[in-house]
């Protein structure tokens, strides 16, 4: 899971922050699934202790299917693989173009053109 991470990080303009309206990339290991979720909410689970959060999620399939997870902060910013049900997942907000070659600007930052693809692709390995 790390070492698809890391390639991941390499081909996609990931975001720090996850807020609503985001798309987040869902990275899971079993079953395998690589999907796009829209953010629809991010509340706080108050009957935690810890710093727990309730994140609505509408997963981009046919048919769209709406999820809430209950996650910390790392593990819906992609800092952090972990685990549901016992199998690894990886969540983390994405970065679209907005114009050709531009970006969405997170936050104060200007626009900025990407840079040019390096030989990092994807590949399935089974």
């Amino acid at each position: 899971m790390e070492k698809l991470i890391a390639e991941l990080k390499e081909i996609v303009d990931f975001k720090e922050t996850t807020d609503v309206g985001d798309i987040v990339l869902i990275v899971a290991k079993e079953p395998q699934i690589l999907v796009y979720a829209l953010v629809t909410s991010i509340e706080r689970d108050t009957t935690r202790r810890d710093e727990w959060w309730h994140v609505g999620m509408q997963l981009l399939t046919v048919p769209v299917q709406p999820v809430t997870w209950t996650l910390r902060m790392a593990q819906f910013t992609g800092q952090e693989i972990f685990t549901m049900g016992g199998e690894q997942r990886f969540v983390k907000a994405v970065r679209f173009p907005v114009g050709p070659g531009r970006f969405a600007p997170p936050g104060d930052e200007p626009g900025r053109t990407r840079p040019p693809a390096g030989k990092g692709r994807l590949r399935i390995v089974k």
